[in-house]
This record gives structure tokens, C-alpha cells and sequence, in this order.
């Protein structure tokens, strides 16, 4: 049966899933950046960016698998772009570029609607306003039978696991401490009807598999 999941989403040990001030310079905020140094040496990290080689360990393993069995994905308006407010510049056309790496329909959530923008590689950004399970309704209907992923940023991911909507999640806990930022951990209530199903190590950050209890 389909599921609503969560991947590859990284966090500091005291919780923070992004950093204050996030700028085009700065698509994570401040000092923030750090929590993804398990993705970056990896060979699917590489391959993104039409680079040669990158490691091919348990952190690849995983970054590999982002996509695996997804039929449409979700995102908040600061993961697709760092403007706020009215679509001054509509030109933007997310952090990817022209080959953006999902290749499914993606539900932008925004209270500023613009046109949908397609991709030749299969990638759809709609720019949707409503709550999480309207547009997860939305999203569903898209997926055509697959699962449905929330990528993020952390007040989407929130919101959605609030809800109870989200099926599974896998969070990458990385070394550091940002001390400050969007806390994705904590305050949330989901206790009692998720837990930890299992977890991994390599050298540069922990995997842990979050899911609703059966």
C-alpha cells in the first residue's frame, strides 16, 4: 500500500533541521550547512552535480534510495525558493535549476499561487495553499498509486507528522549542535504513536528509521 514518507532528512543533535537567516547564499541558514556533510561526498550526491566518483558506503546507500517507489512529493515555499511574500520574480525556478531531481509532480506549499512550472526530465512544481491533508489529497491523486514524499523544510515536515499524515521517516542525525534555528524535534505529541524502528552508523551520521506504531 502506498505511503506518505519522509528521506534523507538531516538534523544537528539538538534538533534543528535548518539555520536562522536562509538567503540564496545560504539555502540552509546559518551554519547550518554542516548537517548535510554525510551527503556530500557521496557518489549520488556527485552524480547530481555531473561530478565523478563520491563514496559508495551506507550514507550513498541511503541517499540513492530518496526517490525509490515515489510518485509525487511535497515541499514548503522556503525549501523551493529563499524569496517571501508575492512572486516578485517569477523567473525562479527553485534551487535546481533546469534539472531538478524529482522527476514527479511536486506540491509547492505557498499562499501565493503562480503558474505551474514543467520540466523536460518530468518534473511539475504546482503551487498549492491548504492544509496539510488537502494537499496531501492532492498529492495522493498525482502519485498514481506510488508513495507520496514530504521533502521538507522543517515547519512542512511539522506539520505534516503533527497530523499523524506521515507513514514513515528517515532522519540523519549529523554531529554538530547549530544551537539555534527551526527545531524539527520536540513539542509535537507524536510520542505515543511513533517510535524507532531501527538505526545505522557510518562515520559521519546516524540513520534512523521513525515509524507509526502498527
Amino acid at each position: 500500500m502506498p505511503e506518505v514518507v519522509v528521506r534523507n532528512f538531516a538534523c544537528s543533535l539538538d534538533g534543528f533541521g535548518a539555520g536562522l537567516q536562509q538567503s540564496q547564499s545560504k539555502p540552509f541558514g546559518k551554519n547550518a550547512i554542516q548537517i548535510m556533510n554525510w551527503f556530500f561526498p557521496t557518489r549520488t550526491f556527485r552524480s547530481m552535480i555531473g561530478a565523478e566518483g563520491g563514496g559508495t558506503g551506507l550514507d550513498d546507500s541511503y541517499a540513492g534510495r530518496a526517490f525509490e517507489g515515489v510518485g509525487a512529493s511535497i515541499m514548503g515555499r522556503n525549501m523551493f525558493s529563499p524569496l517571501r511574500g508575492p512572486w516578485a520574480d517569477e523567473d525562479w525556478k527553485g534551487w535546481w535549476g533546469d534539472d531538478p531531481p524529482f522527476k514527479h509532480p511536486v506540491f509547492v506549499l505557498t499562499h501565493h499561487p503562480r503558474p505551474t512550472l514543467e520540466f523536460e526530465n518530468g518534473t511539475s512544481f504546482h503551487f498549492v495553499d491548504g492544509s496539510p491533508e488537502r494537499v496531501l489529497e492532492q498529492a495522493r491523486a498525482a502519485a498514481d498509486g506510488k508513495d507520496v514524499k514530504v521533502n521538507g523544510g522543517v515547519s512542512t515536515v511539522r506539520a505534516f507528522w503533527k497530523a499523524r499524515l506521515l507513514d514513515e521517516l528517515h532522519l540523519v542525525m549529523a554531529p554538530v549542535f547549530l544551537g539555534e534555528g527551526e527545531r524539527l524535534l520536540g513539542g509535537l505529541g507524536v510520542e505515543e504513536d511513533y517510535e524507532v524502528a531501527g538505526s545505522e552508523a557510518s562515520e559521519t551520521a546516524v540513520h534512523y528509521r521513525v515509524a507509526r506504531k502498527r
